[in-house]
């Protein structure tokens, strides 16, 4: 087994808010690409919704169609592409993933000016998606391996941070301009806006001044794919804070699964408003989830990565339990704005602790697992949670210790429970583990074992 850990980076000035110059730019680069593939996602529904397949009985299975062709590269290309992106310069793959997503975005153009039939307009439309989805399955990994090159550990909190920010911020701004750019201007114009958002990441990451430990011949450090991906898999398994994220991660996403898939019907059924305000919901959601990311990085500096994560899954347990309980509309926008604050530190510490306890020659394989198995959860959830409201719970209405519990209410309890399980396992698991922080720059580096032992204040 490896036991070799980095050196800890040499110490530097103070850092400004965005840290330093390079992750200035790979940062501004990102946060203008995710406002792009928000209105790049949002354009492509109503597209197919109202004008490829306007008042077509199969518009609905048109536009999962999107989604099926977006999910699929996560679990085929995914794994493979953590293999790869160990071996490759971090750097030139995530050049060439913008430039190859910008031209495929830019071909859609052919089928928003020309004159083809409907099935082949979604095929066409299908096949870009697919791809730069799975351009996506290289580019993520590399960027989130660069970003241990050029952001000393006691600041990748605060980076997190800004990139759960922005990525929220995207969530809110991205959706609504969507629709005006399609409906007054035209779906060519939509795609323009997506397709130049990439070249403008593609030029941020040119200006990134690429660390001497970010380059060189990665391949020789490896061996054939198959000894490559063996290697990724029994170190993941054999760590013990990389499995209690995954584990914690999974327990979220079945949570969140249920939510997104039952939210409109929590609305009608428990909150007894018309469905149109359910927007309201997803909105404060998302402010919530902007307020988290925003003071994340000071909780976790206060009281570390760790604890940050394992009280955030705490306290989004608990604010499903309250917020399946709601009857008001106004509360439940207010709780369910408390879901998504809460949330937030715990995706902002997710991505230092993984970089703690990773090699860098690793980082790819271990994304590899973490994504794939996220979104297979995340899709499960959906399927279970649909499910049980049609099926099993579909005409629950009971009381329990004075508590009214319908089949919403109820499949929101059972999630939250399980938020709470992962935080209190997550707890016992993560014991011990500390990060360096910028007023710890004395934090001395030991061996990190099988059984996820890592670097601890001295």
């Amino acid at each position: 087994m490896d036991t070799t850990t980095a050196s800890p980076a040499p110490a530097s000035k103070k850092p400004g808010f965005l840290i330093n110059r390079n992750f200035a730019f790979l940062w501004g680069g990102q946060s203008i690409s995710n406002v792009g593939d928000f209105v790049f996602d949002t354009t492509l529904v109503l597209w197919i919704a109202t004008i490829i397949a306007r008042g077509q009985s199969w518009a609905p299975l048109a536009v999962s169609g999107v989604l099926l062709a977006t999910s699929v590269p996560i679990f085929l290309v995914g794994p493979i592409a953590g293999v790869f992106v160990d071996r490759w310069d971090k750097r030139r793959t995530m050049l060439a993933m913008d430039a190859t997503r910008s031209v495929l975005i830019a071909l859609l153009l052919l089928v928003a000016t020309g004159n083809f039939p409907a099935p082949w307009q979604l095929g066409l439309i299908y096949a870009v998606v697919f791809l730069a989805s799975a351009c996506a399955q290289f580019f993520n990994p590399a960027r989130f391996t660069f970003i241990s090159d050029i952001v000393e550990e006691s600041y990748r909190a605060r980076a997190s941070g800004l990139g759960q920010t922005t990525q929220s911020l995207a969530g809110i701004i991205g959706p609504p301009i969507a629709a005006p750019l399609l409906f007054v201007i035209g779906v060519q114009w939509a795609l323009i806006v997506n397709s130049l958002s990439f070249v403008v990441s593609f030029l941020a990451i040119l200006a990134v001044r690429v660390p001497p430990s970010a380059s060189g011949d990665e391949a020789a450090k490896h061996g054939t794919f198959f000894q490559d991906f063996c290697a990724g898999i029994r170190f993941f398994a054999s760590n013990r804070v990389l499995v209690t994220i995954l584990i914690t991660i999974i327990l979220v996403a079945l949570g969140a699964g249920a939510i997104n898939a039952l939210g409109v019907f929590f609305v009608t059924q428990n909150l007894h408003v018309p469905a149109n305000l359910y927007g309201f919901m997803d909105a404060a959601f998302g402010i919530g989830a902007v307020v988290g990311a925003i003071l994340a990085s000071v909780f976790a500096a206060r009281i570390g990565e760790a604890r940050t994560f394992w009280i955030g899954l705490l306290a989004v347990g608990i604010s499903i339990l309250i917020l399946a309980r709601m009857t008001s509309f106004a509360l439940g926008v207010v709780f369910l704005a408390l879901v998504g604050l809460t949330i937030a530190p715990v995706n902002v510490v997710i991505g230092p602790l993984i970089l703690h306890v990773t090699p860098r020659e690793l980082i790819g394989r271990v994304m590899a697992v973490i994504t794939p198995t996220n979104a297979l959860a995340s899709i499960v959830s959906v399927a279970i949670a649909g499910t049980l409201a049609s099926t099993v719970l579909g005409g629950l209405h009971t009381t329990l210790l004075g508590l009214a519990f319908s089949p919403i209410d109820t499949i929101f309890t059972g999630t939250g429970v399980l938020v709470i399980l992962g935080g209190l396992y997550a707890m016992l698991s993560l014991r011990g583990v500390i990060l360096a922080h910028p007023k710890a720059s004395e934090a001395v580096a030991i061996p990190a074992g099988g059984d996820g032992q890592i670097a601890t204040e001295a």
